[in-house]
C-alpha cells in the first residue's frame, strides 16, 4: 500500500528493519526505500528473522501521528506462528519483561521489566508444532518470542529462544496491521502475503 502520507511493505524474513551495529548489518528496508525516497521513516520495527508488514511515514507528521497510534494501542497487530508441542484453545499471557544481555538481545520475564500482554489461539496442529493466531497488545522487544518460550512453547526455528534445527527460518510472521487512518479516518487494514513457511514441523 502507499498513499500521501504512508508506504506498507512486506518484509521478507532475514533482513533488518533498520541498520545494525558494524558494516555487515548496514543492509536493511529503510536504507533500501530511503534510496527512492529520502523522507520515509520507520514507524515500528520487525526482528531481522520475523517477516510481514512493515509501516513507514512519509512525512515528519506522519510519522509523529502514527507513532502516537501505536502508542496509544490504537493499531491492531496480528501475527501467526508456528510453536513447539501441542497448545490447544486460546488464553491471554502477562509478564514484566525487560532485557536481560546485549549481545546477543535477550528478553525475560523480570520483576522491574515493562508488562507486556500477548492473546493467542491456536489453529491448527503439525506433526510436533501448533499454529496461533498471536495479538500482542503491547509492543515489548521480542514479545511473543519471550511470552511463548518462556511457557515452554518457543517459536519454531528461533535463534535466541529456541531450537534452530527444526527449520532454516523463524516461523513468525506478522500477518496483519488494522487501524483508524490518523489523516483521512477511513478504517485500514494491510495484509501480509501468503505464508512463507509451512507447517510442516
Amino acid at each position: 500500500m502507499r498513499d500521501p502520507w504512508l508506504i506498507a511493505v512486506d518484509k521478507p524474513a532475514g533482513l533488518l528493519s533498520q541498520p545494525g551495529l558494524g558494516p555487515e548489518q548496514s543492509d536493511s528496508v529503510i536504507t533500501r526505500l530511503q534510496q527512492q525516497d529520502q523522507g520515509l521513516r520507520l514507524v515500528h520495527r520487525l526482528d531481522r528473522d520475523t517477516s510481514g508488514v512493515l509501516l513507514l511515514a512519509r512525512s515528519a507528521d506522519a510519522l509523529r501521528r502514527l507513532s502516537a497510534l501505536f502508542a496509544e494501542r490504537r493499531i491492531n497487530k496480528l501475527y501467526q506462528a508456528d510453536v513447539e508441542g501441542e497448545l490447544h484453545g486460546s488464553g491471554c499471557i502477562a509478564s514484566p519483561l525487560a532485557r536481560l544481555s546485549r549481545q546477543p538481545p535477550r528478553y525475560g520475564s523480570h520483576p522491574e521489566g515493562r508488562l507486556a500482554l500477548t492473546i493467542w489461539r491456536a489453529l491448527a496442529a503439525g506433526s510436533h508444532c501448533t499454529r496461533l493466531w498471536l495479538r500482542p497488545l503491547t509492543g515489548r522487544s521480542h514479545q511473543l518470542r519471550v511470552h511463548l518460550a518462556e511457557r515452554g512453547h518457543p517459536i519454531v526455528g528461533d535463534p535466541i529462544y529456541g531450537d534452530v534445527g527444526r527449520s532454516f527460518r523463524m516461523h513468525l510472521h506478522a500477518q496483519a496491521l488494522s487501524f483508524r487512518h490518523p489523516f483521512t479516518q477511513q478504517r485500514v487494514r494491510l495484509i501480509a502475503q501468503e505464508l512463507p513457511f509451512a507447517i510442516e514441523c
